[in-house]
């Protein structure tokens, strides 16, 4: 099993080599770390902490299609749930544009796109606090402004549900009642 080497027993190796005068063998023997372990920290030119050297990321067969991909899954978050593509038609769109990767790297990527920021972009846009009346609305019919955001409501309030799944209850809640007192401040000075 290995041992997680901390900067205490990167002291402890370099204390006993230097003060206690123990061969790289001894302290290996004393610490059970190998030898080549304590050889290298022992001839490490900087008291560097030990990290996890993390490869580049590497491109794979998928790279060049994520683009479509991401721009299909942006598209299909904007439509209701069942007339979005699952991920077998999705993999058939690039396969047709010469994909040669496998299924379940594709559902992998669709996967973190959907629990990552991807359904969350497409939520924020109906997240997004609606801007209130300024000076440029003053003087405007209010009574066909309040008629039209009437049938604009009812038609949000329809698709709401799936561009808002899964969103939390209270940020639904929030967000109707935002718009609600939006609609009715309009209806009051549409009725003056």
């Amino acid at each position: 099993m290995k041992k997680v080497i901390t900067m205490d027993m990167i002291g402890k190796i370099r204390r006993m080599h230097r003060r206690d005068k123990k061969t790289k063998r001894q302290i290996s023997r004393e610490s059970g770390l190998s030898r080549n372990t304590v050889a290298k920290w022992l001839d490490e030119v900087e008291s560097l902490e030990p990290k996890y050297r993390r490869e580049a990321v590497k491109t794979t067969k998928l790279s060049a299609y994520e683009a479509e991909l991401t721009q299909a899954l942006k598209a299909d978050a904007r439509r209701p749930k069942k007339e979005r593509r699952t991920a077998k038609a999705l993999f058939a769109q690039i396969k047709a544009a010469g994909y040669e990767g496998g299924y379940t790297r594709v559902t992998d990527f669709i996967r973190k796109w959907r629990q990552g920021k991807g359904q969350g972009d497409a939520a924020a846009q109906l997240r997004q606090e609606p801007e209130e009346d300024g000076p440029a609305h003053q003087g405007c019919d209010h009574k066909a402004d309040a008629q039209q955001d009437g049938q604009l409501f009812m038609r949000d309030m329809l698709h709401v549900s799936h561009i808002l799944s899964g969103v939390s209850i209270p940020r639904v809640i929030s967000f109707v009642n935002h718009y609600l007192s939006k609609y009715n401040k309009k209806l009051l000075r549409s009725n003056k």
